[in-house]
């Protein structure tokens, strides 16, 4: 529950001082899931007005890599390179959040995009928090697969606690640290700059003298780095309060968190329930955690859509 609070507080300090802010996000290529970034923050890029123009939410992968295009319309299952369900799920998801158009020839089904897709972000920082450094468990680790896999531009370790020469040694260099405490951030170390546009290794299975890696390309790591900037768009780092009569919403940083009366902190509402002793049946706080994050991030609640009509088609 210590880190759950942590991070929480982390990343309400970190939207507080701009960008995208989002949590618990897959970092890993080759072996989707095998790593969790614990927080990702998002500088915006030369058009993150026109991202935020299409949709509030995080727009598929696979229809971003797609060959669709915003001229002819083309046959959705020619245009999406995927199993036929995955395909199937991506572009009925990019025609309801307004990212695709769908028409349909003969009984077919053709689509193309509503818009183009902008390049709307720039700097993808990484960072993983540990509160307490006298229980590291599996942080060398951690690190060393996120600097050696260089799918984002910089990495930061966060924590409380008072941060040593022989803490820095035991880090790989590339990683910045940040001490965190009571919602003020002091730097310690600035993190150095990866080669996000370059080859990487990823760290797999480890075994007695030997470590798995698998080579990621240029090209595959710029997809997921897509993914990554448009799942953190779509979901930001937000918790809703759990359903319980104790239940309550705190603020840290001027934001929004879930807070338990009974145990006087934050508390993370997926471990909330009957088995609880503090635990009461009743409704959840009233909270509305989009505005709130309309009111204080670029992100974009309601907005304008960015849907083409065709050249001629009101003549007729």
């Amino acid at each position: 529950m210590r880190e759950f609070a942590f991070e929480l507080s982390l990343c309400a300090r970190l939207e507080r001082e701009g960008g995208i802010v989002a949590r618990q996000l897959g970092g890993a290529v080759r072996s989707p899931g095998s790593r969790i970034l614990d927080v990702v923050r998002l500088e915006p890029g030369p058009e993150f007005d026109e991202r935020a123009a299409i949709t509030a939410d995080s727009i598929p992968g696979l229809a971003i890599e797609s060959d669709v295009g915003t001229g002819r319309a083309r046959y959705w299952r020619d245009a999406l390179d995927a199993d036929p369900d995955w395909a199937r799920e991506a572009v009925d998801r990019a025609v309801e959040i307004g990212f695709f158009e769908r028409e349909r020839r003969d009984g077919r089904e053709f689509v193309r995009r509503a818009t183009r897709y902008p390049d709307w972000f720039s700097t993808i920082t990484a960072i993983e928090n540990k509160p307490d450094l006298s229980n590291p468990g599996d942080l060398e680790r951690q690190l060393r697969f996120d600097v050696s896999l260089g799918l984002v531009d910089e990495v930061v370790l966060a924590t409380e606690s008072y941060v040593t020469r022989a803490h820095l040694n035991r880090l790989p260099e590339e990683v910045g640290v940040w001490r965190f405490v009571d919602g003020e951030r002091e730097v310690v170390k600035e993190p150095t700059r990866l080669s996000s546009e370059g080859w990487g290794v990823e760290l797999g299975e480890r075994r007695p003298l030997r470590t798995d890696v698998s080579f990621v390309s240029p090209a595959a790591k710029a997809r997921k780095r897509r993914r990554i900037a448009e799942r953190a768009y779509g979901r930001g780092w937000r918790v809703g309060p759990p359903t319980c009569a104790n239940a309550a919403i705190g603020e840290v940083a001027g934001a929004s968190v879930p807070y338990c009366s009974y145990y006087d902190r934050i508390v993370d509402p997926g471990g909330c329930g009957p088995s609880c002793p503090g635990y009461e049946s009743g409704e959840a706080p009233e909270v509305d955690p989009e505005a709130e994050r309309d009111r204080r991030t670029p992100w974009v609640r309601n907005p304008t859509g960015r849907r083409r009509r065709q050249v001629g088609l009101d003549w007729f």
